[in-house]
């Protein structure tokens, strides 16, 4: 019943940013979308926890995948360079920034390149059975 009750919000909510966009009230549409978001992020953190409280043991994998993502940002800020040409230093761009971008894309290129590796493994032990 809690389920549908959130789902209804939601959905009222979403009718609401539609019809203000279609009759130009810009302010009841942006109002809704700050109520949408901290829904959204409300879920985002009470689901999670709850999920920890019914089963524990999922807790060690979460653990883990945090652990993982952690070391693979490490090695990807100690691949990253951190020169700053004389066109980024005249926009204000420190060498900390460019290190943090430049390890925020690295990190990207690792993820990405395991995502399409697991999936290539995957679809050949698939092919095999």
């Amino acid at each position: 019943m809690r389920d549908f009750v959130f789902i209804g919000i939601v959905v009222v909510l979403v009718v609401a940013i539609i019809l203000a966009t279609y009759q130009g009230s810009v302010d009841l549409g942006l109002y809704a979308s700050y109520i949408l978001m901290v829904l959204a992020a409300g879920a985002a953190i009470v689901l999670p926890l709850m999920n920890i409280v019914q089963s524990p043991g999922q807790l060690k994998k979460g653990l883990i995948a945090l652990v993982a993502i952690v070391v693979l940002f490490g090695i990807s800020y100690a691949l990253t360079g951190s020169e700053v040409t004389a066109d980024l230093a005249a926009k204000g761009i420190t060498e900390s920034t460019v290190k943090m971008v430049g390890a925020g894309l690295t990190m990207f290129y690792l993820v990405a390149g395991i995502a399409i590796i697991g999936l290539i493994i995957s679809e050949i032990k698939n092919a095999f059975k």
